[in-house]
């Protein structure tokens, strides 16, 4: 079976682009699983609000998988890939540059708050081809609101050098993988030393940091689709559930159900 890819053109056909006089447009995509919207950049940021399923966002050699109910900030003139890892509901909300909300060019992962969630749906049934005070004032709440939103630590970094790249490659294939450092420096071809240096040196963070990281980033679309804890657990490499949970809430300060609760 063939993968669906997406273009950014396809995307955006019949898309109203913001402008400083109109800063913030929307709509509305509906994609299947495995679809993927090819590498691009556009001189706007978007706010990506997932209603329903999960994506991955590949930016700035960087991943985050994005759970339903959460929203990912992507800065204007950012490279970036999506890959639909369930069939999803998105409401892209495009931002012209000149309001966008966070400096920089950070992608963010974010808690939508419940009010940033009503406040894109009644723009969203809103006329996108008239412009009107009530749209002003919904979009000048929704630029006020979308930074004060949580961001949630799920970013992934991801490396240049080919060496490491087999190594996190094989591990976001199979993250509940318990192989040692000393081992993947066998399969790679550098020593286990040249390795930790590595991760230091292009990720920031150490071996079992970025595994952690990593298995929390997977955990989202197990949790999501209704898979038991203990079975999420089970596949990501965790002794018990309560091991993983402990991890969860030191990352995310709280617990699993909690955090996946605030989505209903």
């Amino acid at each position: 079976m063939s993968i669906p890819v997406v273009t950014h053109t396809q995307i955006n056909a019949h898309a109203n682009h913001p402008s400083p006089s109109r800063p913030l447009t929307m709509s509305g995509r509906d994609l299947p699983a495995d679809a993927t919207l090819l590498s691009h950049h556009h001189p706007y940021g978007q706010f990506t609000y997932i209603k329903q399923g999960v994506i991955r966002v590949t930016a700035n050699r960087s991943s985050w998988i994005v759970p339903p109910q959460r929203a990912i900030w992507i800065p204007p003139e950012v490279e970036h890939e999506v890959t639909m890892l369930e069939n999803v509901r998105l409401r892209p909300v495009w931002v012209h540059a000149s309001r966008s909300p966070f400096p920089g060019t950070d992608c963010k992962v974010l808690q939508v708050s419940a009010l940033l969630r009503e406040l894109v749906a009644t723009l969203e049934q809103h006329d996108q081809n008239e412009q009107s005070n009530r749209e002003q004032l919904l979009v000048e709440m929704i630029l006020d609101e979308v930074p004060r939103c949580a961001v949630r630590p799920i970013r992934v970094p991801l490396p240049a050098d080919k060496r490491l790249k087999a190594l996190c490659d094989a591990l976001i294939a199979d993250p509940g993988a318990e192989q040692t450092l000393a081992h993947w420096a066998g399969q790679v071809g550098a020593s286990e030393r040249t390795l930790a240096r590595l991760f230091e040196r292009e990720l920031g963070m150490s071996f079992g940091h970025w595994r952690q990281q990593v298995r929390l980033a997977h955990a989202a679309p197990l949790i999501s689709r209704g898979l038991p804890l203990s079975q999420v657990a089970a596949q990501l490499g965790y002794a018990s559930q309560s091991a993983f949970s402990a991890m969860f809430k030191k990352t995310f300060g709280c617990s699993p159900s909690m955090f996946f609760g605030q989505q209903q």
